[in-house]
């Protein structure tokens, strides 16, 4: 949960504890007295389809929204809040109503409101000028709806950190990402290529309007990413010199206060950045307030490259010239962090270390990594040793759950990006050189769609509309454990049916039986779940203790 009862007490407590210095980053604002502010006029070609100028939206056929932007940080803003207005405000409605679906009580969710307030009551500070600017143009399209929570501009600001406060308070529940790269003997032409998915979960609304973003800022380099309505961050990206950026979680502890959102790091990198140690260069002058491995990839370096950050911690990950390879998961590997408990503890209890295996072995599987190829890995949905441990398992590559999968071959200024479903959707092509040539001025996808990498074959199995079945029926039976309402045996068996080798379909069957005490059903779904591959060690442990004590209980 994003924020449970306990988290919530917690964070109550540090808020009366610590209510000064709120007034002044709610009311600060960015100097924008040398820009024009008046609001664009935006002109309809359809539904669509808008254009401010030669700055337009439009969606693909395959369901991707692309957005080319350009001007100083006031138009960069104001153009993407008119252009992208619905989706930027169907944005922010999905994400809050998340928010209230995790966190019903109206008292609860009005001490989070006061925690947003007191937790960024300084990101003001570590964020530069120019990006609050362009945050400042596009809050001008908020809605209003919200301001309950805070007024348009500081929320937009919070917004930009939820990545981060997500990954703080849920301690990686929503984040679990897979990045890798090869070059020089392992691809096909000796490019460098780069693959990752970006498993960042607030629900399948919250990814159903990803934008492809391409941006000729004033200033700096021109540069695409992969984002949603409202957010100038970067999660996924590249230059047009073949600079590639995207984020991997860490362990963190928790924060006390907001400093710089990682994804604004990862934004200066793209726009000011040419090579790995520019990029590093960047980073080491930002203070961020959770742990990331910020993945960069280097057209002029040749090579890839980790730049691990935390709040009292710097390191900097390269392999061996030889090598040429590099994968992430969500631990550390650089110098700086060996001693780290809570990276090793996070290595021993968490998926990403199985997670990294699995890629080193589908890497060596593939001698000579393509495009494709680097795809299908992403798409994998298999364990070690290409065990079957049910669709949906934190524990693949592919968890069935991604924002986007993405496909970086940067000294081409190629990239590929995935539609929906999430990863496992068609991979659209874009070439930088065509999308920010001075001669491409029409209002149309800018897509290279010979490039393409077709759907994944999965999307017309019965396998995956089970595994669909399987989602909807996990909340129902959710719901049921937290409503104490009836479930029918029968339907609990048609649950596991439809997901048989994946330990939470198990789970769940023993903790609603044993909510309801039915210790015998119970304890036969938790020794089920037991004989699977469980995501991580408290899951495992929990399962046990669950086993130990109906075991008991039912001896007497």
């Amino acid at each position: 949960m994003l924020a449970p009862k306990s988290i919530i007490v917690f964070i109550a407590s540090l808020i009366f504890l610590n209510s000064c210095g709120v007034s002044k980053g709610l009311e600060d604002r960015p100097d924008v007295s040398k820009f024009e502010t008046k609001l664009p006029e935006r002109t309809k070609i359809s539904d669509s389809t808008y254009h401010i100028g030669e700055n337009f939206i439009t969606k693909n056929k395959q369901g991707l929204w692309e957005m080319y932007v350009s001007g100083n940080p006031m138009e960069l803003g104001l153009r993407q809040g008119a252009l992208s207005q619905e989706l930027f405000n169907e944005q922010e409605a999905v994400f809050l109503k998340k928010i209230d679906q995790l966190v019903p009580s109206k008292g609860y969710q009005n001490i989070l409101r006061k925690f947003l307030a007191w937790f960024n009551r300084k990101v003001y500070l570590h964020i530069d000028e120019q990006y609050k600017t362009e945050i400042y143009g596009i809050s001008q399209y908020a809605s209003p709806d919200y301001d309950y929570i805070a007024e348009e501009y500081p929320r937009v600001l919070y917004f930009h950190g939820a990545h981060d406060i997500g990954h703080a308070l849920q301690d990686l529940a929503l984040v679990g990402c897979s990045s890798f790269a090869s070059w020089g003997k392992h691809t096909k032409d000796g490019k460098l290529l780069i693959g990752r998915n970006f498993d960042f979960y607030a629900g399948d609304d919250f990814a159903k309007n990803k934008i492809i973003a391409f941006v000729e800022p004033e200033e700096g380099h021109n540069f695409m990413s992969v984002t949603w309505g409202g957010m100038i961050g970067v999660v996924s990206g590249m230059n047009d010199q073949g600079l590639t950026v995207t984020i991997n979680a860490g362990k963190s502890q928790f924060p006390l206060v907001a400093k710089t959102p990682v994804s604004i790091v990862t934004r200066e990198i793209l726009q000011y950045a040419s090579t790995i140690e520019e990029a590093i260069g960047i980073a080491k002058n930002r203070e961020v307030f959770v742990s990331e491995s910020i993945f960069v990839g280097s057209a002029k370096d040749k090579k890839a490259a980790l730049i691990e950050v935390s709040p009292n911690n710097f390191g900097v990950y390269e392999v061996p010239n030889a090598d040429e390879q590099l994968i992430c998961s969500n631990h550390f590997q650089s110098a700086s962090y060996a001693e780290d408990k809570k990276n090793q503890q996070h290595i021993f209890e968490s998926h990403s270390q199985y997670r990294y295996e699995r890629m080193e072995e589908l890497l060596k599987e593939t001698p000579k990594i393509t495009p494709e190829k680097v795809v299908d890995i992403l798409r994998n949905r298999e364990g070690l040793a290409n065990d079957t441990i049910g669709y949906g398992n934190e524990k693949a590559l592919n968890q069935m759950l991604a924002h986007h999968g993405i496909v970086f071959q940067p000294e081409d200024l190629l990239v590929w990006v995935s539609s929906n479903p999430y990863q496992m959707g068609e991979f659209v092509a874009y070439d930088l050189k065509k999308v920010f040539s001075k001669e491409r001025r029409e209002i149309t996808s800018v897509s290279t769609s010979s490039l393409n990498i077709t759907k994944d074959p999965f999307l017309e199995t019965t396998a995956y509309k089970n595994y669909e079945n399987y989602r909807s029926l996990r909340n129902s039976i959710e719901e049921a454990i937290a409503q104490e309402t009836h479930l029918e045996q029968a339907l609990l068996a048609e649950f596991i049916g439809l997901n048989q080798e994946y330990w939470e379909a198990h789970y769940l069957v023993g903790k609603y039986n044993l909510e309801k005490g039915y210790d015998r059903l119970a304890l036969d779904a938790f020794v089920e779940a037991a004989s699977k591959e469980i995501t991580t060690v408290p899951d495992r442990e929990m399962i046990k203790k669950h086993i130990k004590k109906l075991s008991r209980r039912i001896e007497r």
